[in-house]
């Protein structure tokens, strides 16, 4: 008999895993992210495009792609956004191009959206794995808001009044992180496991 000469069957390639962390301003999705991101985990991390200033030691291309309005009006004529929303006064977004290449790129891919951006999201692609990050209380993520004296005070007012209602739109996530002050490490490990 001659032997066998099959070959074995190779796994079916799959699609990299969108994984999106959201939650309301201040709960610390920009931090959790670059904590992700230091410690070389093995994620695509897609830049977020925004009209708004860099805060200190934001650097462009990393943090986020920093663009004038008219040229993120350009980039929205031309079609060139995932999706984009207009908040607190200035437009942030996702480029396709950023997607594009954080999917070619086999690796699994995080992307950090507000939460209306993640509901998007969800709709284009419905295999998205939605984190939603959050504090201990509505009073700790208005501290939060507060210490990071970023806005004045008409601006705060609106953030705050908008956070409270993205907590309501909890129950649209598949996974719920409460990000503690002075846990880093081990808030990073369970984002990064998605638990």
């Amino acid at each position: 008999m001659p032997p066998d000469t099959k070959t074995p069957n190779k796994p079916p390639k799959t699609q990299p895993l969108l994984i999106v962390i959201s939650g309301p301003s201040g709960v610390g999705k920009d931090s959790v992210v670059t904590r992700m991101s230091e410690r070389k985990l093995p994620f695509y991390f897609v830049v977020t495009a925004t009209t708004r200033p860099p805060r200190e030691n934001e650097v462009h291309g990393v943090d986020y792609f920093f663009y004038t309005k008219d040229e993120f009006a350009e980039m929205i004529e031309q079609g060139e956004l995932l999706e984009y929303a207009y908040v607190y006064d200035d437009y942030k977004g996702i480029p396709k191009s950023q997607v594009r290449a954080a999917l070619a790129s086999g690796k699994d891919v995080v992307m950090r959206l507000d939460v209306q951006g993640a509901a998007t999201i969800k709709d284009l692609y419905p295999d998205a794995l939605l984190i939603f990050l959050t504090t201990e209380n509505e009073a700790e993520l208005e501290k939060r808001l507060k210490e990071r004296e970023t806005e004045k005070p008409e601006e705060l007012k609106l953030r705050i009044a908008t956070a409270r209602q993205e907590l309501k739109r909890v129950d649209e996530f598949d996974y719920v992180v409460e990000n503690r002050e002075g846990v880093g490490e081990r808030k990073t490990e369970r984002v990064a496991r998605g638990s």
